[in-house]
C-alpha cells in the first residue's frame, strides 16, 4: 500500500533582534556556556564601534573604549538585573566612556595650546577657547529641546529607527535590522517617511522656524 503524505508548508521563523540575541549571551554567558556571548562580541562590536566614534573619538581610541565596554560587561555578567537591558546598557556604556575620552582630550589640548606671542609678556592672559560661546550652546540646547520633543510624538517604531540611525555618521543597515526587526531594504524608505513626519510635526509646532533633521 502507498502511503500519502501531505506537503506541510514550511513557517519562516520570526527574526530574533538583537537585543533577544544579547539576553540569550548573557544567560548562557552565566551558565558557563561562553560560546553565544563570543558570536554576540563578534556581532555587535561594529555597532559599539560605530555609536563610539559618532561622539568624536579618534579610530585608535575607538578599539580601546569598545574593548573597555565588553570587560565591564563581563565584569557585570551577574549582577545585571535585566537581560533584555544588556543591548541599551552597552550602548550606554561605549557612549559615556567616549565622552569620558572626549573630555580628557579637550582637557589636554587646553593644556598645550600655547599662549599668543602678544600676552607672553602679560601675568593675566588667558588661553584662547575652543568651546562654543554661550548664545552658540543656548540656541543648541533649545534646538535638540525642540527636535527630540517631536521626535516623541513619532509613532515607536519612527522612534527607534531615527535614535539609531542618529547613533553613527554612517549608520550600519544591517545591525539596525538586526536591533529592531526591520528588513534592511526598508530602513531606508522608512526613515525617509519618518523624517518627512518629524518635520511635519516641527513646522506644525514652530511655525517659519525650521531645524536641520537630515
Amino acid at each position: 500500500m502507498t502511503r500519502i503524505t501531505e506537503d506541510v508548508p514550511e513557517v519562516d521563523e520570526p527574526e530574533v533582534s538583537l537585543g533577544d540575541r544579547a539576553a540569550a549571551a548573557l544567560l548562557d554567558y552565566r551558565e558557563g556556556k561562553h560560546q553565544a556571548l563570543a558570536d554576540f562580541v563578534r556581532e555587535a562590536t561594529p555597532l559599539l564601534w560605530h555609536t563610539v566614534r559618532a561622539q568624536g573619538v579618534v579610530r585608535e581610541q575607538a578599539d580601546d573604549i569598545v574593548q573597555n565596554t565588553w570587560m565591564a560587561l563581563v565584569r557585570n555578567a551577574h549582577t545585571i538585573q535585566e537581560p533584555h537591558a544588556v543591548l541599551k546598557w552597552l550602548l550606554v556604556t561605549a557612549k559615556r566612556g567616549a565622552w569620558e575620552a572626549v573630555r580628557k582630550h579637550r582637557d589636554d589640548q587646553k593644556r598645550r595650546t600655547e599662549l599668543p606671542d602678544d600676552m607672553l609678556d602679560g601675568p593675566t592672559g588667558t588661553l584662547p577657547s575652543s568651546d562654543p560661546t554661550p548664545e552658540t550652546q543656548v540656541l543648541e540646547v533649545e534646538r535638540d529641546r525642540y527636535l527630540w520633543r517631536a521626535v516623541l510624538q513619532l509613532p515607536d517604531r519612527c522612534q527607534q529607527l531615527l535614535r539609531l540611525i542618529s547613533l553613527a555618521d554612517r549608520p550600519d543597515y544591517k545591525y539596525i535590522s538586526s536591533a529592531i526587526g526591520m528588513p534592511v531594504g526598508s530602513i531606508g524608505s522608512n526613515r525617509g517617511r519618518c523624517l518627512a513626519k518629524l518635520r511635519d510635526i516641527i513646522e506644525s509646532e514652530q511655525g517659519d522656524r525650521t531645524w536641520e533633521t537630515s
